[in-house]
């Protein structure tokens, strides 16, 4: 038999409704930020996935708001409608139990059957799989609730706009809430937990005010807690058995592994280490050790300003190689300042400014012999963190003959590359009037990691043992016992200098010629760095996925099963 709102002593008031609207619209709120949580890190949170994101809820949403309209005047049934806000807030209590799993089941599908564009397709396909449901069904919620608190043209109007007042209301309040409340001090899945709590608390109480669906609500209410009960002891990267620590911050997803002669810092599952300390001192084996050759490259080597402080890997390594050097950090993230102290050994007489590292250099007129740039979050760098402006703004902070070093984290060349975009930027900036050759990089060895050095002019005359890459007639031998030589003065530390040798012997000079057309330098205006950097993910993803697919081709899945 068909329900109406007189048959629901809950719904006469209209208050219950009112109410329903703003918990929807806070529902879909929350339910949007989580899902760049819980996609950051397998996919990145990189405004291409963010516009992926929106993009499918908004189809989700839209679609709803058609089909609810005409559902809801065709039969204008309320328990229909809760019966399907019972059902959106099972399937979000699920995610966090489910939501991780689907993802990697989708890439490893994906992986070996999409040539280009890997990340957006994947996040495309997760996104709809896992959110267009509920979120299709929280969208026939509004022209639902129209149909019903509507009951004359007369003030039909005025009902709208109190819908859409709660539902705005709503939506606010789960735009900030799980941002700056629920994600960073109870994480990702137990803040999908409790908006779908919320959401299905309405269902439960309609439900049980009218004697009805009590079964339906048992399940869900099962479901709810089982989900509640196990989600959060999975967490995100549920394969790993030894973490140290788990959690979420503000901007990050924060992962700590204590290994037997190391500490590492990751804010991706999947891809990268963005902070280390060794044990037992000494150099890492990855791109820290070939960022110590600033101070050598530079004239002087007396201050140093480090932007993506981390846990202080490269704070650690200067204090350790030039104990002399004075130190001035800047990291956004004030819980990785925490994790540094707590699991990092940071030196605590460092200071550290929680800002961003384009503003803190806005705001001060110090000036330093080496700035290290290493800001890079999830696949690219902060697109203000890339530009002639920046550049220049760092370029300003440097002494006389004072040197930047950029850790750029994908080896990505060919025409249009991330790299190369970055390099004639950087080029740009610093290869001006005489200075022609001062900006020089190299490769890390086992590593997807470049570095790239870029020195002010002098403002005096330059020893020869720290002229380096200025002249262009130098054989590789020469600038490795050059750069040996300098590191040697600098530090007395054989390990560094003999590494240092091995550096200067895969620098490579940047100049106009090799950095790239000028249309690839980047401003504040365009600097399209995540789509370079989704592009040379998919280069290095089509490079490692090329024997599967292989596989596949010839000898079909079960060939891929067989593959350990």
């Amino acid at each position: 038999m068909q329900q109406t709102t007189s048959d629901r002593p809950i719904l006469r008031s209209k208050v219950f409704l009112y109410i329903t609207e703003f918990f929807s619209g806070m529902a879909v709120m929350a339910a949007e930020l989580g899902a760049s949580r819980l996609l950051a890190p397998y996919f990145s949170s990189s405004q291409i996935v963010w516009t992926i994101i929106i993009g499918t809820i908004m189809i989700a949403l839209a679609l709803g708001n058609m089909w609810g309209g005409r559902k809801a005047d065709k039969d204008p049934n309320p328990d229909k409608l809760y019966l399907r806000i019972m059902i959106a807030a099972v399937w979000i209590a699920l995610i966090p139990l489910v939501g991780k799993d689907l993802i990697i089941a989708i890439s490893g599908l994906l992986i070996v059957t999409v040539s280009t564009n890997f990340l957006i397709v994947a996040a495309f396909v997760s996104c709809m799989i896992i959110f267009v449901p509920p979120l299709f069904l929280l969208g026939t919620v509004t022209p639902g609730l129209v149909k019903f608190t509507t009951d004359s043209l007369k003030d039909n109007a005025t009902i709208v706009g109190r819908l859409g007042a709660c539902n705005t209301v709503g939506s606010i309040l789960g735009t900030f809430l799980p941002t700056f409340v629920t994600i960073p001090a109870v994480g990702t899945f137990v803040t999908f937990l409790i908006f779908s709590g919320l959401l299905l608390a309405l269902p439960i109480i309609y439900f049980a005010a009218a004697k009805v669906k009590r079964i339906a609500s048992a399940v869900s209410i099962v479901i709810f807690v089982i989900s509640g009960i196990l989600s959060p002891l999975t967490g995100f990267a549920f394969w790993e058995g030894n973490l140290t620590y788990e959690g979420e911050s503000i901007y990050n997803y924060l992962q700590v592994k204590t290994l037997a002669d190391r500490t590492i810092l990751s804010t991706n599952v999947l891809f990268g280490v963005q902070s280390v300390t060794m044990k037992q001192g000494g150099l890492t084996g990855l791109y820290y050790d070939t960022a110590l050759a600033a101070p050598a490259l530079a004239d002087h080597a007396d201050s140093a300003l480090i932007l993506g402080m981390g846990t202080g890997t490269y704070a650690r390594q200067l204090r350790e190689y030039y104990p002399k050097m004075s130190i001035q950090g800047v990291e956004i993230d004030q819980s990785i300042t925490n994790l540094a102290g707590r699991y990092f050994d940071e030196p605590s007489d460092i200071p550290v400014s929680t800002y961003d590292g384009r503003a803190w250099l806005e705001g001060t007129s110090k000036k330093f012999d080496v700035i290290m740039v290493d800001a890079y979050q999830d696949i690219t760098i902060p697109f203000q963190m890339s530009s002639t402006e920046f550049f220049t703004a760092v370029r300003q902070h440097l002494n006389p003959g004072g040197v930047m070093v950029v850790n750029m984290n994908m080896i990505s060349d060919g025409e249009g590359s991330i790299n190369q975009a970055l390099q004639a930027t950087i080029s740009s900036v610093f290869n001006v009037g005489t200075n022609f050759e001062s900006v020089v990089m190299a490769d890390v060895g086992g590593t997807t990691n470049r570095e790239l050095f870029a020195k002010a002019p002098s403002s005096e005359r330059r020893t020869s043992s720290n002229k380096v890459i200025e002249d262009n007639t130098m054989q590789r031998s020469a600038q490795a016992s050059a750069l040996q030589q300098r590191t040697e003065e600098l530090t007395g530390d054989a390990e560094l200098t003999d590494y240092m040798g091995q550096v200067a012997s895969h620098l490579v000079t940047v100049d106009r010629g090799n950095a790239g057309d000028a249309s690839l330098v980047l401003t504040d205006d365009k600097a399209p760095v995540e789509v370079l950097g989704m592009r040379a993910i998919d280069e290095l993803i089509a490079q490692q996925s090329g024997p599967y697919k292989e596989v596949l081709r010839t000898q079909g899945i079960s060939g891929l099963m067989k593959m350990q």
